[in-house]
């Protein structure tokens, strides 16, 4: 025979909401707290690089190109992306590191500063990075090559160095700007 309750239906989500509280667990406290610097790991010529996440505005896989003639050999093309048009720079090329030769790996990172838009073809895209203040040094391991205009320090974490590009000093560079022969 079924027992039938005399307590409605609130009553029984009382009941089962103070049986709750009275078992829940603390949560554990975090001790300390640290800042954290993000961005986005990258390879170029083989080498780690990281450039800070408000840098890059997108990151695409290498697209479809229409030449431009009397570009700099480092111009790949200019790329239809939604719409929109966006020129492709190969940033290993402009650094005298060789033409990138795009696969499967390669990608785009969009770049938008100072009022230039611009897609930078590297070898890969390594995903995001988080370095604690304690990782930075102020060194350049890049100041005797073309590449220390452009790196701010590095982030060092488990014996790898990740130099800081920085995409507004790239952008911001007269030679950079400069495409046509």
């Amino acid at each position: 025979m079924m027992q039938v309750s005399s307590s409605g239906p609130y009553e029984r989500l009382s009941a089962l909401e103070r049986l709750g509280y009275a078992h829940r667990a603390e949560l554990p406290s975090q001790a300390e707290v640290r800042d954290e610097w993000v961005g986005v790991g990258f390879r170029l010529g083989g080498r780690p690089y990281v450039a800070a996440m408000g840098e890059i505005t997108e990151i695409l896989t290498y697209p479809e190109l229409s030449r431009v003639p009397h570009a700099k050999p480092w111009v790949r093309g200019i790329a239809n992306v939604r719409g929109n048009l966006l020129p492709v720079m190969d940033l290993s090329g402009y650094l005298d590191k060789g033409r990138s030769n795009p696969n499967r790996l390669s990608r785009v990172l969009v770049i938008e500063q100072n009022g230039l838009v611009a897609g930078l073809l590297v070898d890969e895209v390594l995903g995001m990075r988080r370095f604690f203040d304690e990782d930075w040094h102020d060194g350049n391991p890049h100041s005797d090559d073309v590449v220390g205009a452009y790196v701010t320090g590095v982030y060092r974490r488990d014996g790898a160095d990740w130099p800081v590009f920085s995409m507004a000093a790239l952008a911001s560079d007269p030679q950079f700007l400069k495409v046509a022969e």
